[in-house]
């Protein structure tokens, strides 16, 4: 399992960074270009944290086979009091799981 952040969505905010339980994420770049990167895939252990406060769903999240995803990327969007987490699989089909942000966490 492991977080990707994509670049071109990054917007550079750092609230992922903040977020972060593991100190995983930092932020590089210029002031104009900083993105978001993760220091090493194989020490994220999966809370999903940095994807719940990012504003404009630029991390993803890999689901791979020994998870059931096999291959699988999630991404959540945030809409009001309710998260949607959107669940692309590897033919391309996509499903989305919606919760409120309240209960988000019982899982």
């Amino acid at each position: 399992m492991s977080i990707r952040v994509h670049e071109d969505r990054c917007i550079g905010c750092g609230r992922c960074t903040e977020a972060c339980p593991g100190n995983l994420l930092l932020m590089q770049g210029t002031d104009a270009g900083r993105k978001a990167k993760i220091r090493e895939v194989r020490d994220c252990w999966g809370c999903t944290a940095c994807m719940k406060v990012c504003p404009v769903s630029a991390i993803g999240y890999f689901l791979g086979a020994d998870l059931g995803g096999s291959g699988s990327t999630m991404t959540i969007e945030r809409q009001g009091h309710y998260y949607h987490w959107h669940i692309r699989k590897p033919d391309q089909h996509d499903v989305t799981i919606t919760i409120d942000r309240e209960n988000a966490n019982q899982y």
